[in-house]
């Protein structure tokens, strides 16, 4: 199994240094302590799940380039952006630009999206969520032909590109890897099933159901379930009630579910005490499994 890095709050003590430097050590020691990949959550506000609207908040793509430049092996993605927030052709030329700068680093990862009240504070566009899920099938059909050698006019129902230049290509092949994040089983794990190369889904009780819906819905797409990364997001957090045992245990249940990696936030990572331990008491563990 693997463990991956996420990064969802920025409200950090100022004696831990800036933000700046925080996020440097942060990614230095993840990269170095055997993580695989490094995510940041695409918001433009904090979310109530972790603060309030008015806390810290960097945007996602800006954070990204910056990771890319202080890491060298992690891979790097939002978990993930909301597909009404940028135009398909402007994200993948982000994220390619981001592949490209990183030797190959970058994956995509992109949703419906759900904050409205964010989207509509910054005059973001946000649609019902009908047409959003509709707008991600779409996007992600003009993600995977820019991704190609095409460069064929694109028109859609939402979406109309004259050209699909974009050059230059990505260096990871065959492309980024795309990962749709959501456990919505009726479809978003449809969507997961015709075009994903992994899914993301919450790492708690029903998480398991959430796998065995998404290999129904592969069955009926015709799609191989052992071709798509199952992944899952929850707490790392090895200072927990239950301490870095009960931590390898929740990790050790998603594993015999079937999933093959689990991206996680560290509660107050900037101390980098919590993130210390992980790197000592819990990759490598996680590492052998």
């Amino acid at each position: 199994m693997k463990l991956g890095l996420h990064i969802d709050d920025y409200t950090w003590s100022p004696s831990n240094g800036s933000v700046a430097d925080v996020l440097t050590r942060v990614a230095k020691a993840a990269d170095a302590g055997g993580f695989s990949r490094l995510s940041v959550t695409d918001h433009m506000w904090q979310t109530s799940a972790h603060g309030v609207e008015t806390d810290p908040m960097l945007e996602a793509y800006t954070t990204l380039g910056f990771l890319a430049a202080t890491t060298k092996s992690v891979e790097l993605l939002t978990l993930v952006s909301a597909v009404t927030y940028r135009p398909p052709g402007l994200l993948v030329k982000m994220v390619t630009t981001l592949d490209v700068l990183s030797g190959g680093r970058a994956m995509l990862g992109i949703g419906a999206g759900w904050n409205e009240e964010e989207a509509t504070g910054l005059g973001l566009p946000f649609v019902p969520n009908r047409f959003r899920f509709e707008q991600l099938d779409e996007a992600i059909q003009v993600c995977l032909q820019m991704f190609s050698d095409s460069t064929k006019p694109f028109r859609g129902k939402y979406y109309t590109l004259a050209s699909t230049v974009n050059s230059p290509q990505p260096i990871g092949r065959p492309r980024p890897r795309i990962l749709i994040g959501g456990g919505g089983e009726r479809r978003t794990l449809r969507l997961v099933a015709r075009h994903a190369d992994a899914c993301n889904v919450f790492g708690g009780p029903d998480a398991g159901q959430k796998l065995r819906v998404l290999k129904q819905q592969c069955e009926k797409a015709d799609r191989d379930y052992d071709s798509i990364e199952k992944t899952a997001i929850m707490a790392l957090d090895p200072n927990g009630p239950d301490g870095v045992s009960g931590l390898l245990k929740r990790l050790a249940t998603l594993r015999d579910l079937g999933f093959d990696s689990v991206l996680g936030s560290v509660p107050d990572i900037d101390s980098m005490t919590p993130l210390d331990t992980l790197v000592a008491k819990v990759v490598p563990e996680v590492a052998t499994w």
